[in-house]
């Protein structure tokens, strides 16, 4: 599908990196098809600020200048608070290879804002061409305390020889082979479908306020969710209270957090990679997605008859928003694999593989209602 071999780097290149020695201290199980997660180490501080190095300056050197404090880390991650973790993974990138970080569902969903930083970088969430040494993430809960264990995998880390992100003509191009968006009840939408769009390539998806239960609020609480908990094992009321439908709009409070859905169901094939991206202010004051980051096969299926998958956004307002059903929420853009991953993601085992409709993390367990 992609016979120049540039795009986003599949599992089996970052397992020759791996041997080779340039990425160190991996686990397998952190490998997946396009991207490797990064985890915490027992190396926690409390600042004061979130922050940016220059030329020059390292991360260990702006915490001391930040009058940083160490933080134990069997003590939680207290609400509302800053802090910067140094990371255990290390990469050493060639000249020709760099890398972008996206958090993961299971920081997204807990409302755990995550930023990858690194020395001299000053840039959130990116590695350049020929980088190495440690990253460190500045982490902060904001709706809730949480306890992390060393080794949990905070982030993700995507790798490109080349910048293959869909022009317009590549989205309309590629959706002639076969569709890339989807009715949740299977029927697929044509490109001409979607007569709202930025026509920069990218996808505008909606959201869904047609389930009985369309989304869940957060109200914030001073109980302590340790991340590492079984699955289910965690009672969702204690923090978060169900939205239930009613009429074609629900009020979005200003500072809140928002667990959501989109009406369509995205469908990514195997030679491709996507990645929701911000929204123009122009749609309104709001972030729609933590993690932001799908892997090559989302939504295919095993073999390759899937029919996409809806989206869950972590919404958070920097306003009070009025929205309906059927607005555009989520800005979705595409990539080109430089290869074909050897076990795409609807061939692995995920906590997300079965999603209809909003879904928390992994740890709540819904109640009967």
């Amino acid at each position: 599908m992609n016979e120049s071999g540039n795009g986003a780097l599949p599992s089996q290149k970052l397992r020759e990196f791996i041997e080779k020695g340039f990425f160190k201290n991996i686990d397998e199980k952190n490998i997946s098809p396009a991207s490797i997660d990064v985890t915490v180490s027992g190396e926690w501080y409390r600042i004061d600020g979130v922050f940016l190095p220059k030329t020059g300056e390292t991360i260990p050197s702006l915490i001391k200048k930040l009058h940083g404090t160490r933080h134990a880390i069997q003590e939680p991650l207290e609400h509302g608070i800053i802090y910067v973790v140094r990371l255990n993974e290390t990469f050493e990138l060639p000249e020709d290879i760099y890398a972008y970080c996206n958090p993961k569902s299971s920081t997204g969903r807990h409302d755990l804002h995550v930023r990858i930083v690194k020395d001299e970088t000053a840039r959130y969430d990116t590695l350049p061409k020929g980088s190495k040494g440690d990253l460190w993430a500045i982490v902060v809960p904001r709706s809730y305390p949480v306890l992390l264990s060393p080794g949990f995998a905070i982030s993700q880390v995507r790798f490109f020889n080349k910048n293959t992100r869909f022009k317009e003509y590549d989205l309309e191009n590629e959706w002639q082979k076969k569709p890339l968006v989807y009715c949740l009840t299977g029927e697929p939408y044509s490109y001409g479908s979607f007569k709202m769009k930025d026509s920069d390539g990218s996808i505008l998806l909606t959201l869904d306020l047609s389930q009985d239960v369309v989304g869940y609020e957060c109200r914030g609480s001073n109980r302590v969710v340790d991340l590492s908990s079984p699955n289910g094992s965690i009672d969702s009321s204690v923090l978060f209270v169900p939205i239930r439908k009613s009429g074609d709009s629900i009020v979005l409070r200003k500072d809140s957090f928002y667990i959501l859905s989109t009406k369509e169901a995205l469908r990514v094939p195997p030679y491709l990679a996507s990645e929701m991206v911000d929204m123009d202010s122009r749609t309104g004051e709001f972030r729609t997605h933590y993690a932001g980051f799908f892997d090559p096969g989302w939504g295919c299926g095993k073999d390759g008859d899937g029919k996409g998958r809806p989206i869950t956004l972590e919404v958070r307002t920097f306003e009070d928003v009025i929205v309906s059903n059927g607005q555009p929420i989520g800005k979705v853009k595409f990539e080109r694999m430089s290869e074909i991953p050897e076990v795409h993601y609807d061939q692995k085992n995920s906590n997300y593989l079965i999603q209809t409709g909003p879904k928390l993390a992994k740890q709540f367990k819904i109640p009967e209602v």
